[in-house]
């Protein structure tokens, strides 16, 4: 929330050819303006508080990984 690094690593994954096509026309199902969410969780911020800015927040969770693969890449679940 305020663009500090987190306390784990993330992977960003870049797509070529046809995955790109798939994922424009195909994967992507629904595109949300969260402008105003942006600013209510600033708002909240300046105000000192905290916890209701981390409240609209969307809730994030882990890709779940098959262990073969999470073998094969060296990632851990």
């Amino acid at each position: 929330m305020r663009l500090q690094p987190l306390p784990y690593r993330s992977l960003q994954v870049g797509l070529g050819g046809e995955a790109v096509e798939r994922y424009v026309d195909d994967w992507v199902t629904r595109l949300t303006e969260v402008t105003e969410q942006a600013h209510a969780i600033r708002a909240r911020l300046s105000a000192g508080d905290e916890a209701g800015a981390a409240e609209l927040l969307p809730r994030e969770r882990p890709y779940p990984l098959a262990a073969p693969l999470a073998g094969r890449t060296a990632a851990t679940i």
